[in-house]
């Protein structure tokens, strides 16, 4: 990681730190560390721009030594910083942990086992199954020492810890799988099936989904569920187990102390409704997630503003507030983020409000801005976004009636999606292409009966419910033409009569 980018991601609080922390630490008049920094931060001037304001003598080594002891601070910074904000109660099981034995081993047994039970209780209540494993090896190991302890007690407790240990990790270990196969996904089209995963792993542990998972375990299981619904687009079968689980997260023990899996949680709940079109239930959650942002001196609102901000946006959107959507999505993208994911969806926000806004040359303008290749915009937001900005290209090309690009977009997206399609059970996305070219060649034909009938008749759907919210957005463009009403009224028409149901 670059400097820059390190020094991208503090806030204020943390800059002033930071300088506090340099000024401690220089020993010698010489301050150009803190001069470094200070243009680092400010992000106005280039690299050689910098090492000839730093050194007029064009001195670079002098320069580039001076970049490195500055990476070095960072990190002994952000270390100790990090270390200051962990869990206590952690650290203090550590402790007595380290110091009891210690004590066990020069056989001071009574003050070693009165420590280890201080850690025992910590370590329980916070589900701190790796610490319990080492308490419970130590108590077992030294356990001849100790008249008072239960050996075959001990024994259960440490295999009863074990399993749950075992859990946790087995789940990580899926986890880890489903989130690399999720970038996977994008390019070969595979589909997890999450059910028969999950319960597979429960039933070889004999394990129940209840309060006795840790809150780690809870949140992985969540985000398993929620990349299943992302590949298959049925979030409707996953929205009922989630809000389950919230019920068992909400009265968690651990909450307070593992609110970046907390608020996480509340952003795939809030994605989850807001997919199937339950969007005041997704504001709910939305405003929960926005108050837990706020908590311990807002830490985790650079990881998690933008997400909540694009959720909250496309909310608007669909609740006939695009005005205020469009607003905001505008301040936005006017500030740098570090975050490049959320700035690429918030920008392709953008287009697609403004396109349904009828604002064509705006939407139009604004997707030019996206000057990087399909290829580059792959490897960071993967293969469905950039369907879903070819595809707007390709309507935006219909409206300003650019017929040489439009034939040259089209004949491309062909080539580089069709047999990703066909994989994944997408075809209804080239059949829609072939009435978007039918409407461009005869826009006169889409308003006869004919026309209306084949097109109602040559879709799969799945259900208004079930239907997946961009694919009725981009279908309400077509019924649009063959109504002839506003794309975004005919929009907001088709999703509030799915959500009524």
């Amino acid at each position: 990681m670059s400097l820059k980018t390190i020094i991208s991601s503090f806030s204020k609080d943390d800059y002033t730190k930071f300088l506090y922390f340099l000024h401690k630490k220089n020993r010698r008049t010489d301050v150009k560390n803190i001069e470094l920094f200070k243009l680092l931060y400010l992000d106005e001037l280039s690299s050689e721009e910098m090492c000839n304001k730093l050194y007029p003598n064009k001195k670079k080594d002098a320069y580039h030594a001076l970049r490195k002891r500055l990476y070095e601070s960072l990190i002994d910074f952000l270390a100790t910083l990090n270390l200051e904000e962990e869990n206590s109660d952690k650290i203090q099981v550590i402790k007595y942990i380290l110091v009891a034995r210690s004590f066990l081993q020069q056989q001071q047994f009574v003050i070693g086992f009165k420590l280890l039970d201080k850690a025992t209780v910590i370590a329980k209540e916070y589900q701190l199954y790796p610490y319990l494993n080492e308490i419970y090896h130590l108590k077992i190991q030294f356990s001849y020492a100790n008249e008072k302890e239960d050996l075959e007690r001990l024994i259960s407790d440490f295999k009863k810890n074990q399993k749950s240990y075992t859990l946790e990790e087995e789940l990580n270990i899926v986890y880890a799988k489903i989130r690399k196969m999720l970038h996977q996904i994008s390019n070969k089209g595979e589909v997890v099936d999450f059910q028969k995963i999950l319960f597979t792993i429960l039933n070889e542990q004999k394990i129940s989904i209840d309060e006795t998972l840790s809150f780690k375990s809870l949140y992985q299981l969540l985000t398993i569920a929620s990349i299943s619904a992302f590949v298959t687009k049925d979030y409707l079968q996953i929205e009922s187990f989630m809000l389950e689980m919230y019920d068992l997260l909400k009265e968690h023990p651990n909450k307070e102390k593992e609110r970046f899996y907390h608020i996480h949680v509340l952003y795939m709940i809030a994605n989850t409704l807001f997919r199937t079109k339950q969007f005041r239930k997704s504001m709910f959650f939305l405003e929960i997630m926005e108050n837990e942002i706020g908590k311990n001196k807002r830490k985790y609102q650079r990881v998690f503003q933008l997400k909540y901000e694009l959720l909250y946006t496309l909310n608007l959107n669909y609740t006939n507030k695009q005005e205020e959507a469009i607003e905001r999505l505008e301040s936005l993208l006017k500030k740098k983020h570090t975050d490049i994911v959320s700035v690429l969806d918030l920008h392709l926000s953008l287009i697609v409000f403004s396109f349904q806004k009828n604002e064509i040359q705006k939407a139009y303008k604004l997707l030019s801005k996206l000057y990087h290749t399909d290829k580059w915009y792959t490897e960071k937001v993967g293969k469905e976004w950039v369907i879903k900005k070819c595809l707007i290209e390709i309507l935006l090309l219909v409206e300003l009636d650019y017929l040489e690009v439009f034939e040259s977009r089209l004949l491309r997206f062909k080539r580089q999606f069709s047999s990703y399609l066909k994989e994944i059970g997408q075809e209804r996305v080239l059949v829609f292409l072939q009435h978007v070219v039918s409407y461009y060649t005869n826009p006169k034909e889409i308003t006869s009966k004919e026309f209306i009938t084949k097109i109602e008749n040559s879709f799969e759907w799945i259900g208004a419910k079930e239907e997946d919210i961009f694919v009725m957005s981009f279908y309400a463009w077509l019924r649009s033409k063959m109504i002839q009403k506003p794309i975004y009224k005919v929009t907001l028409d088709i999703i509030s009569k799915a959500a009524e149901l």
